[in-house]
């Protein structure tokens, strides 16, 4: 690891399950939602503060629209937010025949696609049921296709450079894979295991790519993000987090050379959480020496 790389906490307010950060430019603000705490957040740096919405349902994934405010996952629904009045708007719900689901992370493809997956609720700790998940994208016309199924815990995504190939995170495989990505129709085929992760490096959860094409996946329970090469497969740089349930990553910042990663305290029992005072917080890694990617904007 690089002794150049600096890792400071910026959001101290903490996230039972902090998730799915996005830079949003326009705001110069870093937007991501605490699931379990059913909030959209939005962090400035200038300011220091948090704002956040409160929604009525467990709210996993949030991207931007081309139009303002954002498109979100709540619950099985995809949705709607505007921010200024805080009216949240269904464009549809899913998987109603599945009760004990919801949908997880979420991302919008090169032409404006929201990509998003579901999973199956623990039914107690630890015990969930197996392959419930499918993964969905949601159309700026509102149509909807979906894209996978039997997943377990449909994860981080995102979009090689080129957008030819897409890439995916299934939890509980511990493994990221590629696909096939035809960007005119949205449509993926093909899926190859790209990384397996290492024992130590635990569960992967949210992911994102850098401007060299690399991946960023961040590892629950691993307190780290890892850097993988998806030209050869291989784990080329390790970044420890001060706290071990990491959950995903973005870059942001004016230039796209900060990254941001943010963590739960949900899961730790009260003997750990006194030794994990970072916990829930939200961290900034300068001095990667990569940059990232502007996100994309859900074209409706």
């Amino acid at each position: 690891m690089s002794s150049s790389i600096k890792i400071e906490s910026v959001v101290k307010e903490k996230n039972r399950m902090g998730e799915c950060p996005v830079w949003e430019e326009r705001e110069n603000a870093l937007v991501y939602v605490d699931i379990n705490s059913q909030k959209v957040c939005r962090w400035s740096p200038v300011t220091n503060e948090v704002q956040s919405v409160s929604v009525d349902a467990r709210v996993s994934s949030v991207a931007l629209r081309q139009c303002g405010g954002y498109v979100i996952t709540l619950g099985t629904r995809f949705a709607f937010l505007d921010w200024d009045t805080q009216a949240v708007t269904t464009i549809l719900e899913l998987e109603q025949d599945k009760p004990n689901n919801r949908f997880n992370d979420g991302k919008v493809d090169p032409k404006g696609r929201f990509f998003a997956g579901t999973m199956a609720e623990e039914t107690a700790p630890g015990v969930r049921a197996r392959r419930q998940g499918a993964l969905y994208t949601l159309f700026p016309d509102h149509s909807v296709i979906k894209q996978l199924d039997q997943l377990d815990i449909s994860n981080g995504l995102d979009w090689s450079l080129d957008h030819r190939t897409f890439f995916h995170i299934d939890s509980l495989s511990y493994a990221v894979h590629a696909f096939s990505y035809d960007v005119h129709t949205g449509k993926i085929a093909c899926p190859t295991l790209l990384y397996h992760l290492e024992k130590e490096e635990q569960m992967p959860d949210g992911m994102c790519i850098d401007a060299e094409g690399k991946l960023w996946v961040a590892c629950i329970d691993g307190g780290r993000v890892i850097r993988i090469d998806p030209e050869t497969g291989k784990r080329i740089q390790t970044v420890r987090l001060p706290t071990p349930r990491i959950t995903s990553c973005c870059f942001g910042g004016k230039d796209y050379s900060e990254m941001y990663v943010t963590s739960a305290y949900d899961g730790l029992d009260e003997a750990t959480l006194a030794k994990e005072p970072h916990a829930g917080e939200i961290f900034k890694i300068t001095g990667l020496g990569v940059k990232g990617i502007p996100q994309n904007f859900y074209a409706a």
